[in-house]
């Protein structure tokens, strides 16, 4: 923890908050204080404002194979620190090392990525169909950004928003959240190693989000919001982006069925499960929250699954063998024994786990409920721990329409052998995402996001890049 930086990293140096404050950053495996961080307030948003806009210009007339160079050095100094920065995430949020460090992986792809989407930026051009104008489009930086990440992938959350921004030539404040700000403040010490110009990204960790993005939000200077959080604050963050027409893209919240079919290899189904289930504890937008078997094989598959799900060790993430970490805080896991809770007295048979352990930390062990009531909480809720609710269906029409009764549309997960169902029922579900006889659909290639209140714009893939630029239209007449 020693060589983690703790300060506030504006205009590429590391200083204070401008009132000294600081925030306890806690260790969600023992509730004790790890360390303190700057607490960045209103002054110290301003000051990060004019380092980005001031860095704009000059940064977007950087050449893209420059830019595209600083990533792959940032991409090859990750990886040269897997360990080093598994460790940190697991301090300050619970994972286990070896989920760890395939975030650090998996963080370090995007800048891979987007180091390569820099040299591809394109534009156009045309004869105009009267004939006597020619058409040239050229494609340009948004200009200033602001990055909100939340704490669940606290490194890879930070990578996928910074490495489109920084390869289409944006400027960027990001703001960590308070849960998880070392990850972040780590991240902006390989950028700096890696030859990014000062004031191109800076950091600001605050518990005071209110009265840090507001003001960036309303004040007409940041261009692009990119938030990635609950929908409830994508609402609040929209409107006050709509004074100053801040251009937005947002991922927002879950609530991914998860069908099985009566044809679903049942291995197969239960391997998809855990996966989509249990990465990152269930706190994970994309987690499976609700489980739709048929009746057929419902009782199998929540027997087999409750059988893999017990077999997960719980504990410390930094411990060797441990498979299940705790959840970020306790205000966190007491949201999920409430709505357990919920589900048990509507008559919900707990297969597996459902008691909370004693002790200190914020663990909650897996569990597995059957027979769940369709008008329970957490059919309506984004469970965010490790909690499979089972209910049971007979018919497509049925499940799909039950599938889609939520405002929530990031992913859904079909699990059968017959590939026009495959199709079909993948094309009826109303998701930006389907994992089709799979339980992880996250990809730094592919386009990741959702419909409905789950979100607007796509990250990664080659889409991505796109929500950081803008194009112009330049008119040339043929005399």
């Amino acid at each position: 923890m020693t060589d983690t930086p703790t300060q506030l990293f504006i205009g590429g140096a590391w200083v204070d908050a401008a009132d000294g404050a600081t925030m306890p950053v806690d260790d969600p495996a023992t509730g004790e204080i790890l360390c303190h961080v700057a607490d960045a307030g209103p002054k110290d948003a301003r000051l990060a404002e004019d380092a980005a806009v001031q860095a704009q210009q000059e940064w977007a007339r950087t050449a893209p194979r420059a830019r595209s160079e600083i990533l792959r050095r940032a991409y090859e100094i990750i990886l040269d620190r897997v360990d080093e920065l598994a460790h940190l995430m697991t301090s300050e949020m619970g994972k286990p090392l070896a989920e760890a460090r395939g975030e650090v992986a998996y963080a370090a792809e995007f800048f891979r990525w987007f180091s390569e989407e820099a040299v591809r930026i394109d534009g156009g051009g045309g004869i105009l169909p009267d004939g006597r104008n020619r058409m040239l489009l050229s494609r340009r930086p948004v200009g200033p950004c602001l990055l909100i990440t939340p704490w669940n992938f606290p490194l890879a959350m930070g990578t996928r928003k910074i490495g489109p921004a920084i390869a289409a030539g944006c400027t960027m404040i990001l703001k960590p959240a308070p849960q998880t700000p070392l990850s972040s403040l780590a991240l902006a010490a390989i950028l700096k190693e890696a030859g990014l110009p000062d004031g191109v990204l800076n950091v600001v960790t605050t518990s005071r989000a209110g009265e840090v993005c507001e003001p960036l939000l309303r004040g007409g200077r940041i261009r692009k919001l990119s938030f990635t959080g609950s929908t409830q604050v994508g609402r609040i963050l929209l409107a006050q982006s709509a004074d100053a027409v801040v251009r937005t893209s947002m991922e927002l919240g879950g609530n991914a069925p998860f069908i099985v079919f009566d044809d679903a290899d049942l291995d197969v189904a239960v391997d998809g499960a855990m996966l989509a289930k249990m990465r990152n504890m269930g706190e994970a937008c994309t987690a499976a929250n609700r489980f739709f078997a048929h009746s057929s094989v419902a009782d199998e598959f929540g027997r087999r699954l409750a059988e893999r799900m017990g077999a997960l060790v719980v504990g410390p993430g930094t411990r060797d063998g441990v498979d299940v970490g705790p959840l970020i805080d306790r205000t966190g896991r007491a949201k999920v024994e409430e709505l357990v809770a919920d589900a048990v007295e509507r008559g919900a048979e707990v297969l597996v786990g459902g008691r909370t352990p004693e002790g200190p930390g914020s663990f909650y062990p897996p569990t597995v409920l059957a027979g769940v009531d369709p008008e329970s909480r957490l059919m309506d809720t984004e469970i965010f721990g490790p909690v499979a609710p089972i209910l049971t269906f007979d018919d497509e029409d049925e499940v799909v329409r039950r599938a889609n009764d939520t405002p929530w549309g990031l992913v859904g997960y079909v699990f059968t052998e017959g590939l026009e169902r495959a199709l079909r029922v993948s094309e009826r579900l109303e998701v930006g995402m389907v994992g089709l006889n799979t339980g992880l659909v996250s990809n730094p290639a592919a386009p990741f996001g959702g419909v409905k209140q789950s979100g607007l714009g796509r990250e990664g893939g080659r889409v991505g890049i796109e929500e950081f630029l803008e194009y112009q239209y330049l008119a040339v007449p043929v005399r």
